[in-house]
């Protein structure tokens, strides 16, 4: 587990320099079904692209019925972007690891899993970028919101520029 944290930290913090191509955020997170809050931190690489490359790690630490991490990649598809909110749908696959699978009254429990959730988001344009996600887990049955805040490094533009600096400009490179 330390190595993966270990290499997400160093492949992250590279592309940090890469202005505009890189964005780290934190959510805070309700399950419905299990009736539990939690936390999550997340990386989004080409947040201003068509599609986000989105690394995810989250942490029920036991306030409600669960106590689990989980560490995966989502992808999210920008459908719809206006001058202020974009919308998107997102997939997001990660090994989970649930600390208290024993306690569940769920047929054949298991410590480990691998899962699967889709959803769909919605964010605004600025440099600093609240976001709120409904997403149901496939492999669970269950569905939960996140809340949370996404900063893109290298942003200085307004809502009017999408976040890009240049009043709108993007190198070509990038597009």
């Amino acid at each position: 587990m330390k190595k993966v944290i270990l290499g997400f930290l160093i492949v992250a913090s590279s592309l940090v320099l890469n202005a505009q191509n890189f964005g780290l955020g934190a959510s805070a997170m309700y399950n419905f079904q299990t009736e539990s809050f939690g936390f999550g931190a997340r990386a989004n690489f080409f947040p201003n692209r068509t599609i986000s490359f989105v690394p995810q790690f989250t942490y029920y630490p036991g306030f409600g019925k669960i106590t689990e991490y989980t560490i995966g990649m989502g992808l999210e598809y920008k459908i719809r972007r206006g001058n202020k909110l974009t919308y998107y749908l997102l997939g997001h696959a990660g090994y989970n690891r649930w600390s208290n699978f024993d306690e569940s009254s769920m047929k054949g429990a298991e410590p480990t899993n691998w899962n699967a959730e889709a959803g769909i988001g919605v964010t605004t344009n600025k440099c600093l970028r609240p976001f709120l996600e409904y997403r149901y887990n496939v492999k669970f049955m269950e569905t939960h919101l996140r809340l949370g805040l996404l900063y893109i490094f290298g942003c200085s533009g307004g809502p009017q520029t999408g976040g890009r600096r240049g009043g709108g400009k993007v190198c070509p490179a990038y597009n």
